[in-house]
């Protein structure tokens, strides 16, 4: 099934271990392991990676809907769960965004506190309107941006993210391509300071118990 709001252009799995997306997916795992390692799993009181002081604060100059240039300003006072996608994936995206509204249900009232931060490393097929309408179908919450691809790419490279946009396949449209990207949550406070990493395989319970713990500290 499409997740909603899906723009033009279709996602193409690979099928072997040995293709370019399926190698780059390891990479882009181990990007990711090798940011956790810098941080202090479970230090404190925490479930999650606790990255503060080894992940650089909120910024960022992105274009969202309504041909709106935002930053880390438009978010100030917010605890931000910012994660990199597109909205042609077919799995990982969808299911985090689901995953992440259901925190969002479960903090309640305080759910107007908090906002998700979808960051599209595929600006080619997500503009910003059409992107802002994927996330949407998640959560009221949820704020989509993308940028220029150096725009993207220097955003990435802040927060060592790996992705990879490869080229259509001999025949293919221009808009069918395959893309694959790291996984991996970051947990800013009101403050913008980085302070928590969740990977893709961390629970609904531990990212709402953090989060909640870090809304208690800044009131």
């Amino acid at each position: 099934m499409n997740p909603p709001g899906r723009p033009k252009g279709e996602y193409r799995s690979a099928q072997h271990e040995g293709s370019p997306v399926s190698t780059l997916r390891r990479l882009a795992a181990l990007a990711l392991v090798w940011a956790l390692a810098a941080c202090n799993p479970n230090s404190g009181d925490w479930t999650l990676y606790d990255v503060s002081g080894h992940v650089p604060d909120l910024r960022f100059s992105l274009s969202a809907a309504g041909g709106r240039t935002v930053t880390q300003a438009d978010v100030q006072g917010k605890t931000v769960l910012m994660f990199f996608g597109y909205a042609s994936c077919p799995d990982v995206c969808p299911t985090t965004m689901a995953q992440l509204n259901e925190v969002m249900t479960r903090l309640g009232p305080q759910a107007e506190q908090v906002r998700i931060l979808f960051v599209s490393v595929d600006p080619h097929r997500d503009d910003p309107d059409t992107l802002q309408a994927y996330v949407d179908a998640f959560s009221p919450n949820a704020l989509g941006v993308t940028g220029t691809e150096r725009q993207v790419a220097d955003l990435a490279r802040r927060y060592r993210v790996a992705y990879q946009i490869e080229k259509p396949r001999p025949g293919d449209d221009a808009d069918v391509y395959e893309v694959t990207h790291s996984r991996g949550i970051y947990i800013f406070d009101q403050r913008g300071r980085a302070r928590l990493l969740a990977s893709d395989s961390e629970s609904v319970d531990a990212l709402t118990r953090d989060i909640k713990q870090l809304l208690a500290q800044a009131s």
